[in-house]
């Protein structure tokens, strides 16, 4: 793939997943260099002339009225990135650890930051060479930014810690840096408190996150529909003149989405006289309630791609003339690394997916209860008695859902002192990233079911047969899960059906 050059001002999400999943090589943009080079300026000048300013020439946090020498400069950066590698739990995976590394490099790379090029530089070859931190996920209170996660990634930018390969196999990185022909940084003035003062922990959970919704609830559209139709519901709920006067936008897309599905179906002609006026909510308020978490998948992607531009760590370093290096500026001490508008929106997400879950739930209700799913064999199941069919998946729909339901409890509204009462309100962003995660893989895995009853409902009512797009579906589905002529043991296909939706083969019948 060609080069991302980065500068700190357009990055989009879908290019911090390419460099996370596709290894999309990753360039500081010279233009940007040139912005590095005048803030680095400032830091330089400050040093040289002994000047007070927090966390170049004085600790940090509540030690930040402890003065640093000269020559304890370089010390310092060591220490502080030794000292805040504190993670505890499972790593970060792969992908998510590539998406912090260039969230955290294209964010150095505004300017704003005071480190030199080569810090962003190291990290660019790290990402190109496959050189992976390993990164516990818990340690973060998401105040003065994801430290603990993000000083494991400085540790093994200097050459220690640990790092993962290909396969999540934990090495030194010294041995890891070694392989990849990488020499270990020597960090100075100002760059470790740089590199591990930031949201970017929090914010590459989270994009990763968003981009995975944004096909599942496409997803949850198509799916919903095949139940629908073997449920044999009306698309009258789907008027698009309902829909006009009442114009939330995920409403709207949900709602065309679903006339699309059903466009051209034999099983919505064989019962267009019949003398049901409307279905249950679960059918009949699709467009409300995938609409709603479209709405909500939307103000997150604005919020992060705010926040994937943004100058997050602290302090911030002002050029008083942007054309010129000679090291004339300020140094701001402020607050722009503290998680609470990611935190909002990662709990909003989270909240959002375990309603997608729980409606998808409540149809594979309808379609296995023999008193909901008339026409079609009691929990789906061929000779049922001796079969039981689709009984137990709803249990395992039911149980995620409910998880959800604890999951979806906002880490936001919580905050704990930390620093000596410097850090007195945090905003816990992590631990709402990493609910997120949690509930996204279960929502995929109650679709994932939804998917193969609905599958298996149609194959009950052929000859007739559903839409084309329908069909497109059924057949995504049916290519990784053979129809149930009798029980058979499940959950491996449940794990297949999750992967082609995470894939996007099933949305991709909407294109």
């Amino acid at each position: 793939m060609k080069a991302l050059h980065i500068n700190g001002n357009d990055l989009t999400l879908d290019a911090v997943r390419e460099v996370a999943v596709e290894r999309r090589p990753v360039l500081l943009d010279p233009d940007a260099r040139e912005a590095v080079d005048r803030a680095r300026a400032v830091v330089d000048s400050l040093v040289a002339n002994n000047k007070v300013s927090y966390a170049i020439t004085t600790g940090v946090g509540k030690l930040s009225d402890a003065r640093i020498a000269g020559d304890q400069i370089r010390e310092l950066q060591t220490n502080l990135v030794r000292s805040h590698s504190v993670g505890v739990g499972e790593p970060l995976s792969i992908a998510e650890t590539r998406a912090m590394m260039v969230l955290r490099a294209n964010s150095l790379s505004k300017g704003y930051s005071g480190v030199r090029g080569v810090v962003i530089d190291a990290l660019c070859e790290m990402l190109n060479r496959g050189v992976t931190p390993m990164v516990p996920s818990q340690g973060s209170v998401g105040a003065s930014g994801d430290l603990a996660p993000l000083a494991h990634l400085a540790l093994a930018l200097i050459g220690e810690g640990e790092c993962v390969d290909e396969n999540g196999k934990r090495l030194l990185s010294t041995e890891a840096l070694r392989r990849a022909q990488i020499k270990p940084l020597v960090l100075e003035a100002k760059e470790a408190v740089s590199l591990i003062n930031g949201t970017q922990g929090m914010l590459a959970v989270g994009v990763l996150a968003l981009l995975a919704a944004d096909r599942l609830v496409d997803s949850a559209d198509v799916i919903g529909a095949l139940t629908l139709d073997a449920l044999r519901g009306t698309d009258v709920a789907f008027d698009e003149r309902i829909h006009n006067v009442r114009p939330h936008s995920g409403q709207l897309t949900t709602s065309a989405n679903l006339r699309k599905m059903l466009e051209g179906s034999q099983l919505r002609e064989s019962h267009r006289d019949c003398d049901r006026v409307q279905d249950a909510y679960s059918l009949r308020c699709m467009p409300q309630v995938h609409g709603a978490v479209r709405d909500t998948l939307t103000h997150c992607r604005e919020v992060m791609e705010i926040e994937v531009n943004s100058a997050v760590d602290n302090p911030l370093v002002f050029v008083k003339n942007p054309k010129l290096a000679d090291g004339e500026g300020d140094v701001l001490s402020g607050g722009n690394f503290h998680g609470e508008p990611l935190a909002f929106v990662l709990d909003f997400l989270g909240i959002a997916l375990s309603a997608l879950a729980g409606i998808s739930e409540r149809r594979i209700e309808r379609l296995v209860n023999p008193a909901l799913n008339e026409g079609l064999p009691p929990f789906l199941a061929p000779g049922a008695g001796l079969n039981s069919g689709f009984m137990m998946p709803q249990v395992t729909a039911a149980a995620l859902a409910s998880e959800n339901k604890v999951l979806a409890h906002p880490a936001s509204v919580d905050s704990i002192t930390t620093s000596g009462n410097k850090e007195d309100y945090v905003s816990m962003g992590m631990t709402a990233s990493l609910k997120l995660k949690r509930i996204l893989d279960n929502t995929r895995n109650v679709i994932a079911i939804e998917a193969m009853a609905a599958a298996q409902a149609l194959d009950f009512l052929a000859p007739l047969k559903t839409s084309k797009r329908g069909q497109a579906a059924h057949a995504a589905i049916r290519a990784v899960c053979p129809t149930m002529e009798r029980d058979r043991v499940m959950y491996q296909d449940f794990v297949r059906i999750a992967e082609v939706i995470a894939r996007g083969n099933v949305a991709e019948v909407l294109r």
